[in-house]
């Protein structure tokens, strides 16, 4: 119950803070290649994507791969809102909340409910999806197709490390602390 006061309270200073503007300087947004790369040259996506993974190996087995995967169905659900034109309000500051969320989870050795896991990757997603769309140019299914590699492939970087980190005590949640305060830096920034 802690957590989810503290995911409340965050979620309400996320809402009322200025936007994170995480997203400067991409300068190539069109096709599968730009797709590819979107999501390791923004510290928010590459952070989110890998501690999404990590996260995902606490639960283990079939019941991790949920996190990861309503991450992607969130992302997809997002592109698609923003190609088609519909607005996210408070998204950026939403995704920076996603790193003190996912991070904050990291640093507590969280394991929520399944589902509420999931829902909560999936609602991340959805505005990290909507940030990949509205920054594109050109060609939507080729750079959907590229950012949903890399996203995928981000999440198993961060399920492999989170499988090889869980001997080694503290890696996980000092990781997590790394990443919530990132998020709190982005909101802060």
């Amino acid at each position: 119950m802690k957590f989810l006061k503290i995911a409340g309270l965050s979620t309400v200073a996320a809402l009322m803070a200025s936007p994170a503007f995480a997203h400067p300087g991409h300068d190539v947004t069109a096709g599968f290649p730009a797709g590819f790369a979107h999501p390791f040259l923004g510290a928010d996506h590459l952070l989110a994507m890998v501690a999404v993974g990590l996260w995902a190996a606490q639960y283990g087995g079939r019941k991790g791969l949920a996190l990861p995967m309503g991450f992607v169905g969130g992302m997809l659900a997002g592109a698609v809102l923003g190609f088609s034109g519909t607005g996210l309000p408070g998204a950026e500051s939403l995704i920076a909340l996603s790193l003190v969320l996912f991070g904050g989870a990291l640093a507590l050795k969280a394991r929520l409910p399944l589902l509420l896991a999931g829902t909560l990757t999936f609602a991340a997603g959805l505005f990290h999806g909507h940030a990949h769309a509205v920054e594109a140019n050109g060609s939507a299914l080729a750079y959907v197709g590229g950012f949903v590699l890399a996203t995928a492939l981000l999440h198993a970087a961060g399920g492999f490390a989170g499988w090889r980190l869980a001997a080694v005590r503290h890696a996980v949640p000092l990781a997590g602390g790394a990443v919530a305060l990132a998020g709190i830096a982005m909101l802060a920034g």
